[in-house]
């Protein structure tokens, strides 16, 4: 099998521009603003290109691991004792642990790429705490 390269910089051309990504988003309002770069173990490395907020997510079959490419976000971890904030930006990255219910918030532009493990469970309301 022969080995994929990729070039972020290009990755990142073919992708559209959303400024105000919602938790009640649709695929449709989404549809071009992510793109997986490659298959990866039970899931996949994915790039995305936005601002806004998302929904609640959470992988049960693997830790996530968030990269920031260019621009910064708040990543919101719900723990037991509550909502912790994570700010990343350039440069920076983030594991976040198998089951744990997450999301982020992101004021401006943020370019990130994530290697996803799948399934992936969303949810648009706050979910309760679960371990």
């Amino acid at each position: 099998m022969p080995i994929k390269v990729v070039t972020l910089s290009e990755a990142f051309k073919q992708l559209r521009f959303v400024s105000d990504r919602r938790p009640e988003s649709t695929a449709e309002d989404l549809a071009g603003v992510f793109s997986e770069l490659s298959a990866y173990r039970n899931g996949g490395i994915y790039i995305g290109h936005y601002a806004g907020n998302s929904e609640w997510e959470r992988h049960s079959e693997g830790d996530e691991i968030v990269q920031i490419i260019e621009g910064s976000t708040s990543l919101i971890l719900l723990q037991e004792e509550g909502e912790q904030r994570i700010a990343l930006s350039a440069g920076q990255l983030a594991v976040v642990p198998q089951n744990l219910w997450h999301r982020f918030e992101t004021p401006e532009a943020v370019k990130v790429m994530t290697v996803t493990p799948q399934p992936t469970d969303h949810q648009v309301i706050k979910p309760a705490f679960s371990q």
